[in-house]
């Protein structure tokens, strides 16, 4: 069974750092893409960043481009978002994904993944 629980979220101040931990078990990351979402109050869920099942470089998203990092660890299994440069608009409870197809082509659809934690609330406050 796969599960994925997210943690680190928390209260911030505007341009501050935070960095979100999802530790995954049932699937390895050699064989899934994984990826981070967040849905902000009143709003549908949104792509933030993704790593491929190959590794390398992740793929983020425009508002996050620049700011926000992911990353995983094969080894202990856990995918982290480092975000720093935080702003209002960040705040949100954010998602982490799995995903067992590996298409790069909707790396970015909440529906290619398979795998859903329960999200970690971020809230960024100036």
């Amino acid at each position: 069974q796969v599960q994925l629980v997210e943690s680190g979220g928390g209260l911030v101040q505007v341009g501050g750092p935070l960095r979100l931990s999802c530790a995954a078990s049932g699937l390895s990351f050699r064989r899934n893409t994984m990826g981070w979402f967040r849905q902000a109050p009143g709003s549908g869920r949104e792509f933030v960043a993704a790593i491929r099942y190959s590794g390398g470089n992740g793929y983020d998203s425009d508002s996050v481009k620049g700011r926000f990092t992911i990353s995983r660890d094969t080894t202990n299994n856990t995918l982290y978002l480092r975000m720093n440069s935080l702003k209002a608009e960040d705040t949100a409870v954010y998602y982490c994904a799995g995903d067992p197809t590996g298409i790069l082509s909707t790396i970015r659809d909440t529906t290619q993944y398979d795998y859903w934690g329960q999200g970690t609330q971020v809230t960024v406050s100036s």
